[in-house]
């Protein structure tokens, strides 16, 4: 299937090269996309060289920095039209390795949608502390008791969709920008009656640059989990 992982930049130039580096190297046909928001550190000029040698790396720039959530819609959208079948969300940083892209995308076999899990048989955190645990584990189960469904990992953003998934839920109701973005796109497609299987993965924390995880992010994503399912 014509498959397009997307990955959303801002100031990661650090990383940039040598994660499409890394995709490119796994033994699977993909093409990438990166969403810079008109990051300060160049990012999308690094991205826009390395295109000149790979015609399956794509960009697209935006004016500036409007958030994770916008972010993957927009690559959705444009994956979409460009006719894509299987639309990936990975992160710059490492944190997704590009080894369990290829088993991700393996178990996506059979379901309309797969979800990167460190919670499952097979799957860890590698380099955290003893407070990203508990937000992260607190958030998962907190998300699985209010929105009913048995998904272990909520909160992980290294997630592969078939476009019908997409199409089916309708990305113009997803109101989320950050930490809960996730979580409202895997329940409105459960929502929706779409099948999905959790892909074991190893989550390592970035190995340079800064978190864009804030406590804000957090609080806003804890209200809007009660907003989906009683609104």
């Amino acid at each position: 299937m014509k498959t397009l992982v997307i990955i959303p930049t801002y100031n990661e130039k650090e990383n940039i090269q040598n994660i499409l580096q890394a995709i490119f190297a796994q033994n699977i046909q993909v093409e990438i996309l990166v969403v810079d928001d008109n990051s300060p550190d160049r990012t999308g000029a690094i991205v826009q060289e390395m295109q000149k040698s790979n015609p399956r790396l794509h960009l697209l720039s935006r004016p500036g920095k409007q958030g994770l959530g916008k972010a993957y819609i927009a690559g959705f959208r444009w994956g979409i039209d460009h006719g894509f079948e299987v639309l990936t969300e990975m992160d710059a940083d490492f944190s997704h390795r590009p080894e369990d892209l290829v088993t991700l995308l393996a178990n996506l076999q059979g379901y309309d949608f797969a979800v990167g899990s460190r919670y499952v048989s097979g799957g860890r955190t590698v380099n955290w502390g003893i407070m990203r645990k508990i937000i992260s584990r607190g958030g998962g189960l907190y998300s699985r008791l209010i929105l009913g469904f048995p998904l272990n990992d909520w909160t992980g953003g290294f997630n592969a969709w078939k476009r019908e998934v997409l199409l089916g839920i309708d990305l113009k109701t997803v109101t989320s920008n950050g930490y809960s973005f996730q979580i409202e796109l895997k329940y409105k497609a459960m929502k929706k009656g779409f099948r999905g299987v959790e892909s074991p993965i190893v989550f390592e924390d970035r190995r340079v640059g800064h978190s864009k995880m804030s406590l804000r992010i957090v609080i806003e994503a804890f209200y809007r989990v009660w907003l989906m399912r009683f609104k």
